[in-house]
Parts: structure tokens; C-alpha cells; sequence
């Protein structure tokens, strides 16, 4: 099982990698859609980037409580850890 350091770490790894994110601007009260500059389609790519990475399927409703990266953080952990538990 992966800590939460780790999952972070990984999450942090995909959206400068894949979505070419500025890291020092990757902070827990930052605004996700808008330091990643999320638009319709960025947010498919990036439900694909969490099932290839974590293995779980993410509906597109779990995103409209997601504001910040903590929120983002938090749900990818809580599923990861579910799955885990599962």
C-alpha cells in the first residue's frame, strides 16, 4: 500500500509531466482547474491518467466537489485507500 506522501508525490509527478504544470505552483489551497488550466478535455485525459495510475474508475461527479489540490489529494487517497480495504 502506498502512503499518502507517495500518492501525492505521484499525482504531483502526472500533472506537471502530462498536463505541464508549473510544480512550484502545486500547492494544497491552490485552485486545481485553474493552476492546471483544466478544460472539458483535459478533465478526460486526466480521469485516464488517475485509472492508469491508481486503477480505479473515477466518475465525472467526483470532480464537482474537487476545487483545490488538498480536495484533489484527498478523494485520490480515500479511493486508493477503499480499494486498498475492498
Amino acid at each position: 500500500m502506498k502512503s499518502n506522501e507517495e500518492i501525492i508525490g505521484t499525482i504531483n509527478e502526472f500533472l506537471v509531466e502530462e498536463f505541464e504544470t508549473d510544480a512550484s505552483k502545486i500547492t494544497p489551497e491552490a485552485n486545481l482547474k485553474e493552476v492546471v488550466d483544466l478544460d472539458s478535455l483535459d478533465y478526460i485525459d486526466l480521469v485516464v491518467v488517475i485509472e492508469n495510475n491508481f486503477s480505479f474508475k473515477v466518475k465525472p461527479e467526483d470532480f464537482a466537489a474537487i476545487t483545490t489540490f488538498q480536495d484533489f489529494y484527498d478523494y485520490i487517497i480515500s479511493r486508493v485507500n477503499s480499494k486498498v480495504l475492498a
